[in-house]
């Protein structure tokens, strides 16, 4: 999908003073923090950050339009998808996005092969309604199928760090993350590294994104032969309390940002769903993001396959806090997002949000 820009190991620049909401007094006592924080970002950047946004997203159209036009369409495909079509994939190949998208043929013939049942209040009991079974092959055929593109997995660790091991975290995964990912010995490539500052305040989360999992498997096993990292390993364990993983895809209608550097600051929201409702959920937010996305800057969505189930990550960037109310705000004012508000809330179980910091090595940032 994109390629990580090679990112020297980052050299933190000391800064003279700085008091972020979190800042761990133990941790700035021995020498002046080197952390990122909120009390970084520029209070008044909007049009700063407006620009670059509007920047980013013209280069983005613009390669689109390159790659629709060196790609020459068969007859047999040209009507199967159109190359405006979110749903599809990078590859031209058919997209694998939500129920409105999916390929319906192995569904049709699952019907058209059915023996046919008189319809009836007993008949409708013991077999369900068409409408039923026709959902419930949908459901069959996988929800990863239904919902993802299919071609990434996408992993978010959480690093729940101690707070006087804050800068020597920031040093040591300054030094390791960006050598992981610019090895191109390893199937991996980094989306973003932040530093938790409302929320859980201890917590530092990196994304990161494989081909499929044969790449997952593939990246874990170069990374595990390379002789230095069992001493990152070791280290890393003295300076985190905990470590938590999910492996997640993203869906269909939202694919993930390649890498840019807008500034200000993210918004990682996570979603833990009632069992089942991962589907309605993806209905729903594809006809709602188109909302969102005139007012607001997304990064990736996903939903977690092995981990914490049931759950969806959206992640949003924002110029500064003051810049977030108001395009929250002003999404209501457009025609679909009360709607989309609406219908997703009872699916919801519970809801977290975290305002991150990028990290210097951050490939969207």
């Amino acid at each position: 999908m994109f390629a990580v820009r090679r990112i020297p190991a980052p050299r933190l620049a000391a800064r003279a003073s700085s008091v972020a909401f979190s800042t761990t007094a133990a941790a700035a006592a021995s020498k002046p923090s080197t952390l990122p924080a909120l009390s970084d970002i520029p209070p008044n950047a909007q049009e700063d950050f407006n620009s670059k946004q509007k920047a980013f997203r013209d280069r983005l159209a613009e390669a689109q339009r390159e790659r629709e036009s060196s790609l020459s369409p068969s007859p047999t495909s040209f009507t199967a998808t159109s190359p405006t079509d979110p749903s599809a994939s990078v590859d031209g190949q058919q997209g694998l996005g939500s129920l409105s998208t999916a390929k319906k043929g192995s569904v049709s013939e699952l019907n058209k092969n059915a023996a046919p049942r008189k319809s009836g209040p007993i008949t409708n009991l013991i077999y369900g309604t068409k409408e039923g079974r026709e959902l419930d092959a949908q459901i069959e055929a996988s929800f990863s199928q239904i919902l993802a593109r299919g071609k990434y997995v996408h992993s978010i660790t959480i690093h729940d760090v101690k707070p006087d091991k804050f800068d020597a975290y920031v040093d040591l995964v300054g030094q390791w993350y960006p050598r992981i990912a610019n090895n191109p010995d390893n199937r991996v490539h980094l989306v973003g590294s932040w530093r938790t500052e409302v929320g859980d305040t201890n917590t530092f989360v990196h994304i990161w994104e494989y081909p499929r999992y044969q790449g997952l498997h593939e990246s874990f096993n170069t990374v595990a032969k390379d002789g230095e990292y069992p001493d990152f390993e070791r280290k890393l364990r003295t300076l985190v309390n905990s470590t938590h993983v999910s492996l997640m895809q993203e869906f269909s209608f939202w694919p993930t940002s390649p890498p840019r550097q807008l500034g200000g600051l993210f918004e990682l929201r996570s979603y833990k769903l009632h069992p089942g409702n991962l589907l309605e959920w993806e209905t729903h937010w594809r006809r709602g993001l188109k909302a969102r996305r005139e007012v607001m800057e997304g990064v990736g969505a996903w939903f977690v396959q092995i981990g914490d189930l049931n759950t969806v990550h959206h992640l949003w960037q924002f110029a500064n806090l003051e810049e977030r109310k108001v395009r929250r705000e002003q999404s209501w004012g457009i025609e679909g997002w009360s709607d989309t508000v609406h219908k997703t809330v009872p699916l919801i179980e519970s809801m977290k949000s975290r305002i991150l910091v990028p990290l210097p090595w951050s490939p969207v940032a």
